[in-house]
């Protein structure tokens, strides 16, 4: 069982990958946030798509301070998803972004991950 589950050695929780297709997608939708992108990550992702660096900045991104996010969509009162989170699915998964590739395992839940056992269903404690 242990073979298939993903571990960083500061986190006290596993984490199954595979559990990613059954969740639908609550890690790209919930309460509003940032999804940090790197200048580089809005290259690839606007290549990926076949879109013009700056058309894909002007309809897809937002500068945060001195950073960028990927804009969401409001799904209806304090919901919101990836403005990529189409139809239960994420339609750059080859090339998202590294805030999303890192999930579960943030600085912000080393030390305690009891909300994350609640959204994330691929989250086994050690």
């Amino acid at each position: 069982m242990l073979e298939h589950l993903e571990e960083h050695g500061d986190f006290n929780f596993f984490f199954n990958p595979s559990k990613c297709a059954q969740c639908g997608g609550r890690c790209c939708t919930g309460e509003s946030g940032y999804i940090f992108v790197t200048p580089k990550e809005i290259q690839n992702i606007a290549e990926f798509l076949g879109v013009e660096f700056e058309q894909f900045c002007q309809n897809f991104v937002k500068k945060v301070g001195y950073r960028y996010s990927l804009r969401e969509i409001s799904e209806g009162g304090d919901v919101y998803s990836c403005v990529f989170f189409k139809d239960g699915a994420c339609q750059i998964y080859p090339k998202r972004p590294a805030q999303c590739v890192n999930f579960p395992f943030w600085d912000c839940y080393k030390e305690d991950f009891r909300d994350l056992l609640k959204e994330c269903i691929g989250v086994v404690e050690k």
